[in-house]
């Protein structure tokens, strides 16, 4: 994170916690001593019960950027119609879950010649919101219900994406979008530590079979071998060498995401503790609207929730958990994540690749697209009978208790550090 976002998410932590004190009828002190332990019990709680998960998803993604080949995936997704939809949003699944990343890969694609509506629209929002561990994260606490909504509404919100640009965005507009993509220096990834190299102002390269490859280091040429370049799936899985660079990929996955998360769980324990339920009332205006239209003004809020508190993918989930246990409707939890592709640092890289008025555009459509898919998927839930009774929402249990999660957690550290010893071998 940069410098301002961590004085933004800083400010909206000083907010939450002067709204309780403003609020409070208790002795400021007791309030405080008080409300920061829960704080602390909430963000320690949602990490206990979700790390297992944490270490699962990223071992996953570690395994499929080291171990599946990605060549000519743009090639796949140069067309406008459903199979090439499915192939991006199949390979943004199975990819890394960093928004950050996302948008670059997305990027690249793009340039390549991938169609808008696969590249921008059904890799970049799979590669985010469809993936394992986001996944398994808003199944611990938030449900299955959630689970299900997220993947049904990620492909409608896909679906729309890819109708926008194909029939209300101008080809023009779209071509000068990849113009101004292909107009800076492309980066390739060293295939021996991950890290994104320069073409231009690398130092050690090496060819193979009429493939070029880059390296950061000296020591990393040193390091490659050209026998791994077409090594299978089954052959790295069966081979200490193919295990290293799972552990070597699954820590960079790491380092993308690490301090997202830590804030996520942090903001969500602190939010949840110190703002008091009239603000959330307050907010949402429940009283006053009727279910259609509080539904759409609370997917709108949720939205703008999502940009302003500048977390991204896996880490908006703990939020998540507190506004439905403060009175959020279901759909607008919804809305609330799927704002993670437009945070503000997010547009502005839109900006840096695309130019302004396609980052506006996208920008929009995404905004859009996330309120729509919000209140579509309430009322389809609301229909159908699965809706989830808020009263039965709870952030976090009394206790840690010696369960199955405790099991889980012992299993997948041991798991994390015999990952963490492969990378530092």
């Amino acid at each position: 994170m940069e410098r301002y976002e961590h004085l933004t998410i800083f400010t909206i932590a000083v907010l939450a916690v002067l709204s309780g004190v403003l609020t409070t009828s208790r002795p400021l002190l007791d309030f405080l001593v008080a409300n920061g332990l829960d704080a602390a019990h909430t963000a320690f709680y949602m990490g206990w019960i979700t790390w297992w998960a944490l270490v699962l998803g990223f071992s996953i993604a570690g395994a499929v950027e080291a171990w599946v080949p990605k060549s000519k995936i743009s090639e796949k997704l140069e067309g406008e119609g459903l199979k090439s939809l499915g192939l991006a949003t199949f390979f943004g699944f199975v990819s890394s879950s960093c928004s950050y990343s996302a948008i670059a890969t997305a990027k690249n694609l793009f340039k390549k010649g991938a169609s808008a509506g696969s590249s921008l629209g059904a890799f970049m929002f799979a590669s985010t919101n469809l993936v394992i561990e986001i996944g398994v994260v808003i199944y611990i606490l938030l449900g299955w219900q959630f689970l299900v909504a997220d993947f049904i509404g990620g492909l409608v919100l896909i679906g729309l994406m890819a109708v926008t640009f194909r029939y209300l965005v101008p080809d023009e507009v779209i071509e000068k979008a990849r113009e101004n993509a292909n107009s800076g220096t492309e980066k390739v990834t060293d295939p021996v530590c991950g890290m994104d190299v320069d073409p231009e102002e690398a130092d050690y390269s090496e060819e193979v079979n009429g493939e070029k490859f880059y390296f950061c280091s000296k020591s990393c040429k040193e390091s490659f071998d050209p026998e791994d370049v077409n090594v299978g799936v089954w052959e790295n899985m069966t081979s200490l060498k193919g295990w290293k660079k799972l552990a070597d990929k699954q820590w960079k996955e790491w380092g993308m995401l690490y301090e997202d998360i830590i804030v996520g769980f942090i903001l969500a324990g602190i939010i949840g503790s110190f703002v008091p339920q009239s603000v959330w009332t307050s907010l949402l205006g429940g009283q006053f609207l009727g279910l259609p239209a509080f539904v759409v003004w609370s997917a709108i809020v949720g939205t703008v929730i999502g940009i302003a508190t500048f977390v991204c993918s896996v880490g908006n989930v703990p939020f998540g958990a507190v506004l439905w246990s403060k009175g959020f409707p279901f759909g607008s939890i919804l809305s609330y994540i799927y704002a993670d592709l437009i945070v503000p640092p997010i547009m502005d890289a839109y900006k840096d690749y695309y130019g302004k008025k396609f980052a506006a555009i996208l920008s929009a459509m995404i905004f859009v697209a996330a309120v729509i898919v919000g209140v579509l998927v309430h009322f389809l839930f609301l229909a159908t009978g699965f809706l989830p009774d808020p009263a039965t929402a709870k952030i976090v249990e009394e206790n840690i208790k010696w369960n199955y999660k405790a099991w889980l957690n012992i299993i997948f550290t041991a798991a994390f550090i015999g990952l963490y010893w492969l990378h530092r071998d």
